[in-house]
């Protein structure tokens, strides 16, 4: 299952960087993910400062 970015994110970019397989791009008001492509590894989660990405 894929991971989502919640309307906590602050959209500093940490977890676009720290997506190993590039799931992730700026939206209008957060970040988002590509359900199609994230893995489900959590390195999203782990490197947020806010905890926006969380499991869908």
């Amino acid at each position: 299952m894929a991971f989502k970015i919640t309307d906590a994110c602050i959209m500093c970019g940490a977890c676009a960087e720290g997506c190993p397989v590039s799931a992730i791009k700026e939206g209008a008001t957060k970040y988002e993910i590509d359900p199609a492509v994230c893995i489900d590894c959590g390195a999203c989660a782990e490197v947020c400062p806010v905890s926006a990405p969380e499991q869908a």
